[in-house]
């Protein structure tokens, strides 16, 4: 029996020594230009790999890593994810995936009531999340166009545009959220497509004009998590869509690619988004053919946290976000954007000139950059629980000093 089949101990433990190991800069492993014809075994292949992939490496847990939305995992996840890639698991067949396509319905029941859904399934993110939403507007609503704000989500103009549907942007506020005037009045033949939490901003649209529409989908990729915690009401009027799209692996602290589309009514959806084959021994919903068991690390991370220990977690997020947000107002030589409302802080210098140079002394990995009304401007997300504010605003006040 071919061993590199089985369970290698030693092996697997060395990959957790590496893992806790300190790589410092050095010479990362130079790969070959063409596949080799013979390989230099696995034990041989970790030890050359880890400076790289793990030395190398953003770390998303790290004290000032606060720049983006990609948060750190919890132990846990790695653990489950080792046990899927031993297993292998396809949830297209039950056959294949006896529990895992039971954990998966059954952490989308655990998720689905907290924003008015009744069920769903998973994607590996929200942009296919996004397109199976626009897929069953189309299909159970007759909708031919897509009106969404300006600053949606590039995935929903890609949706319709995949959808052969029209689509249409309207203007934002000053904080890119929908002008609700601004939306049509006839809108039989449409999906609206509303933002809880912009990637640029975090601005959330107007809610309450759910249900306008033929179909209304909620891109919650990033907000959405706020549902299980305490800050929920600033999502009042999500339960009103039809469907609602959420990336576990932002807020909900999962491994890439890990997220949910819910629908209010999960049957005629489902129904109207699946296809049999010969092959088959129940019908394949949704985009996906094949797909791994994705839910076992979300499920094991609810198990082991449960709606309060997720909710512990966001709510640190959000605060470090007030924090940093309060710095930011005090100081007379910068500029807030808006508070923050789902853990994102937009700012940057009063005198744009010295935007340049402040970009260069800013702690790495502290700090992204976004462009609003053709004006550049700092932002920085509340993904990482770990975070230390008190050095990120030493670091922001030395930079600007």
């Amino acid at each position: 029996m071919d061993g590199e089949f089985l369970n290698n101990r030693q092996g697997l433990l060395r990959a957790i020594d590496l893992l806790e190991s300190v790589f410092h800069d050095g010479n990362p492993f130079q790969m070959p230009a063409q596949l080799p014809e013979t390989g230099i075994g696995s034990d041989a292949a970790l030890d050359a790999l880890a400076p790289s992939i793990l030395g190398s490496a953003a770390r998303l847990g790290a004290p000032l890593s606060f720049a983006h939305m990609d948060p750190p995992t919890p132990w846990i996840t790695w653990a489950t994810t080792l046990w899927n890639a031993s297993l292998n698991q396809n949830l297209l067949h039950p056959a294949t995936a006896p529990v895992a396509r039971g954990i998966e319905e059954l952490a989308v029941a655990w998720l689905a009531p907290f924003f008015g859904m009744t069920g769903g399934h998973m994607t590996p993110g929200s942009t296919l999340a996004n397109l199976t939403a626009l897929w069953a507007a189309r299909e159970c609503a007759g909708v031919q166009e897509v009106v969404a704000s300006e600053c949606s989500h590039l995935s929903v103009a890609k949706a319709a545009h995949i959808l052969g549907l029209r689509y249409r942007a309207l203007p934002t506020d000053h904080c890119g959220a929908l002008v609700a005037d601004s939306l049509p009045s006839d809108l039989k033949r449409a999906a609206v497509v509303l933002t809880a939490g912009t990637t640029a901003t975090g601005a959330i649209d107007p809610l309450d004009l759910s249900g306008r529409a033929a179909w209304t989908h909620v891109d919650a990729a990033w907000a959405g998590p706020l549902r299980l915690c305490a800050h929920a009401d600033r999502l009042s009027g999500i339960e009103r869509a039809n469907s609602v799209s959420s990336s576990a692996h932002k807020w909900l602290f999962q491994p890439k690619e890990s997220a949910l589309i819910f629908f209010r009514d999960t049957a005629t959806a489902h129904a109207a988004i699946s296809f049999g084959g010969a092959y088959l021994a129940v019908p394949n919903v949704g985009v996906l053919g094949s797909h791994g068991a994705t839910a076992v690390p979300l499920l094991a991370t609810l198990l082991a946290w449960g709606r309060a220990g997720i909710a512990a977690r966001i709510e640190r997020c959000v605060s470090l976000a007030d924090r940093l947000a309060e710095f930011v107002d005090s100081d007379s030589r910068l500029r807030l954007l808006a508070q923050p409302r789902t853990g994102i802080v937009v700012w940057r210098p009063r005198d744009s000139g010295k935007f340049d140079r402040l970009s260069r002394k800013l702690p790495t990995g502290a700090t992204s950059i976004t462009t609003i009304a053709g004006e550049r401007w700092f932002r920085m997300v509340a993904a990482n629980p770990n975070a230390d504010i008190d050095l990120l605003i030493g670091g922001i006040q030395k930079a600007i000093d």
